[in-house]
């Protein structure tokens, strides 16, 4: 098998993940997994589509991850993640369709708008 290349977005948060057959080394940043990610939460959301099909120990992955904060990475890792999985098996996807991993979260911050304070709330005003 050779390496799987699969791009993952949340936020302005971008991962390229590289899926590969191995031991289960999983890499982000150039460092190990419990490193880059600290908490629970995150390593579950990370590790939610390998879990969800049983390729936790089957494959190694490696993550390079920019932009946004911490948990827009993890869930764009996640939707990386989750778009490797349905490439190597098309069964895939109806496991983790239902859970909402196919998805792309479209929220993100809008932008200022010029002449207003923020993007939607404008300046007072002021009859005199």
């Amino acid at each position: 098998m050779e390496v799987i290349h699969k791009i993952g977005r949340r936020k302005t948060a971008v991962a390229r993940v590289y899926v590969s057959e191995g031991s289960g080394k999983f890499s982000v940043n150039k460092k190990d997994l419990k490193d880059y990610f600290t908490t629970g939460p995150l390593l579950y959301k990370v590790n939610q589509a390998l879990n969800l099909t049983g390729n936790d120990d089957n494959f190694d992955i490696t993550a390079n991850v920019y932009g946004g904060g911490i948990t827009g990475q993890a869930e764009a890792i996640r939707l990386a993640l989750a778009r490797a999985m349905v490439e190597l098996d098309a069964e895939n996807r109806a496991v983790l369709k239902p859970e909402g991993l196919m998805t792309r979260d479209p929220r993100m911050v809008e932008r200022k708008k010029f002449g207003q304070k923020k993007a939607r709330k404008k300046f007072q005003f002021s009859k005199r």
